[in-house]
């Protein structure tokens, strides 16, 4: 069974005369795909410079990344992806989601220098470190929410809204007991996040405000 791939292909600039070598990187570029035996999903285009990141093909092919099962992405050469910071940014989100990058240019997987490796590598301890210290918050937050008398088998709900966005369910009187026991606004999203509520900082917030003003009232 062939793996899935990507093709993105970019140019820096809007002139027509780009047109063609786009369709030129993306014909290449097929054939390089079909060659290494992978089975293309997907194109993905730009006319847009290198060291942003809002581009349009960019962002939709990170989406389609993080949302399908992709094994690779194949670009012209490594400079195609991006530039600067954004192309560090960018070989490390491939990096976290096990996408291999191709590159015309390496005539196979792309070729990092030594600075890149230890670069990506010490991203990778810093996104792991941010994420072990996001479940300690949780943990913790959990811990305090329990002790000052949260019971999360009380207020833990499942409701859909089947038309559309609705209004976050969240457990008012629990919000005003963590926040009195000292809790920040971020510790208690943090919080509820561990019981299973889609909360953030600012519908905490904004539901503790209400309710400030619905005691004025």
């Amino acid at each position: 069974m062939k793996k899935n791939a990507l093709i993105y292909c970019r140019v820096s600039t809007t002139k027509d005369t780009q047109e063609s070598s786009l369709e030129r990187q993306e014909e290449e570029l097929m054939k390089f795909a079909f060659e290494q035996s992978y089975k293309v999903d997907g194109v993905y285009t730009d006319q847009h410079s290198g060291y942003e990141m809002d581009r349009d093909g960019l962002l939709e092919m990170l989406n389609c990344i993080k949302g399908d099962k992709i094994d690779a992405v194949f670009i012209q050469d490594e400079t195609r992806l991006g530039r600067g910071h954004a192309r560090i940014a960018l070989l490390h989100v491939m990096k976290k989601y096990g996408v291999e990058v191709y590159t015309l240019s390496d005539m196979g997987p792309i070729a990092l220098n030594d600075m890149d490796d230890m670069v990506l590598e010490i991203l990778a301890i810093v996104e792991e470190y941010q994420r072990k210290i996001h479940n300690a918050k949780i943990k913790r937050g959990m811990k305090r929410a329990v002790e000052n008398g949260y019971k999360p088998e009380k207020n833990l709900k499942g409701k859909g809204n089947p038309d559309g966005r609705e209004r976050l369910d969240l457990p008012i009187d629990q919000i005003v007991s963590l926040k009195t026991n000292g809790l920040t606004f971020s510790e208690i999203a943090v919080t509820l996040q561990g019981f299973g509520y889609q909360a953030s900082k600012a519908t905490v917030h904004r539901r503790y405000k209400e309710y400030e003003k619905l005691m004025k009232d």
